[in-house]
């Protein structure tokens, strides 16, 4: 998008996925040199987060967009606020699922499994939470945990494997942490691991399940691994409550067939989050939509139709296209050479603007 609008670009992608940078930086060089533009229009740095800090206080970058945690954001939206620079922030994501009564039980399982899985739970619309209707809750966690057992954990070259590796140690130590806190909970606030919660070889993981009060601290908070919470409701309000009570605000999802269901689910006391979806899972984004989050996630957009407004100045231009030798002024002011009757040379008329042009860019 900040191709498109005319600008040049430094992408700082992240230190840990280096290659995944020199890769898709070699594809937009290539592409633009074979449309006569220099390849430097787009440029990489490899570093670490001094290089973004040092962004983030450069006054030549009128625009810096940033992707990665709420903690990280923060920081930089205060660097470029204070240089009064602008930032488009796509921030932390706490993906809800809600599954009513009135949902297709096969739908909503294959996309709550993928979205909680897939990638490892390395996304930020990753499916963290899910609230089941109270009545249907005991079967649908007995199809999700079976679900979960079909799960190819492994090598990612092979096409059956559904779930990869974590991307280093860092991650694994997450997992373990956040496990032995889920454990610490068990007997204190009834949660239970009802799936998973083991660390394999090759950095894999276990996806994992866990059953637990709404009220749950641990659920609130996202860990960037393949750890969901699953959780009964008694009304859709409190569903929706629920979904809204957390720091961020990027992906939800509700399974519904149920027209006033899933009216008050995208209406204005529904999902308070940027991405909203009926049917289908959090996980992945329609390129024809905006994309990004609310609250803590950071407001942001990027793709659709407004997103570009973002990546260009604007300007309001006021353009006096006339022949006659004089100016049409603010509030029909005129200054005529002809004394008027009250000996003072300046008069209002109130004409129209019909020669003036305003345009914005």
């Amino acid at each position: 998008m900040n191709l498109i609008c005319g600008n040049t670009q430094i992408w700082k992608g992240s230190e840990i996925t280096p290659l995944t940078s020199i890769v898709c930086t070699k594809i937009v060089s290539k592409i633009l040199e074979k449309e006569g533009i220099p390849g430097a229009v787009a440029s990489m740095i490899i570093s670490d987060g001094s290089v973004g800090q040092a962004m983030s206080n450069d006054t030549d970058i009128e625009l810096l967009s940033f992707t990665g945690s709420t903690k990280v954001g923060n920081r930089v939206n205060v660097n470029v606020a204070k240089r009064f620079g602008r930032s488009i922030l796509e921030l932390g994501g706490n993906a809800a699922s809600i599954v009513t009564k009135n949902a297709r039980l096969n739908v909503a399982l294959d996309a709550i499994t993928f979205a909680s899985v897939g990638t490892t739970g390395q996304r930020c619309t990753t499916t963290r939470r899910i609230y089941v209707h109270e009545d249907i809750y005991d079967n649908f966690l007995l199809e999700l945990k079976q679900r979960y057992s079909k799960i190819k954990i492994g090598n990612p070259f092979r096409e059956d494997t559904l779930m990869g590796p974590l991307i280093n140690q860092p991650a694994i130590d997450c997992y373990k942490n956040t496990i032995l806190q889920i454990k610490s909970q068990y007997l204190s606030n009834y949660v239970k691991i009802e799936y998973g919660g083991n660390v394999l070889d090759n950095n894999c993981v276990e996806p994992t399940i866990v059953s637990c009060p709404p009220d749950f601290e641990l659920a609130k908070h996202e860990a960037f691994v393949p750890i969901v919470y699953i959780m009964k409701y008694k009304n859709l309000e409190d569903a929706i409550d629920m979904n809204n009570n957390v720091e961020q605000g990027l992906g939800s999802s509700i399974f519904s067939d149920n027209l006033n269901e899933v009216s008050q689910w995208i209406g204005a006391n529904g999902s308070d989050c940027g991405v909203v979806n009926v049917n289908t899972s959090t996980s992945g984004a329609e390129i024809g939509l905006a994309f990004g989050g609310n609250k803590s996630t950071g407001w942001g957009r990027h793709a659709g139709s407004d997103s570009w407004k973002q990546y260009m100045r604007r300007s309001s231009v006021a353009m006096n296209h006339s022949n006659e030798d004089k100016v049409e002024l603010a509030q029909g002011v005129s200054f005529d050479n002809e004394e008027n009757k009250d000996d003072t040379l300046i008069t209002f008329d109130y004409r129209n603007t019909s020669n003036t042009i305003w345009s914005y860019h």
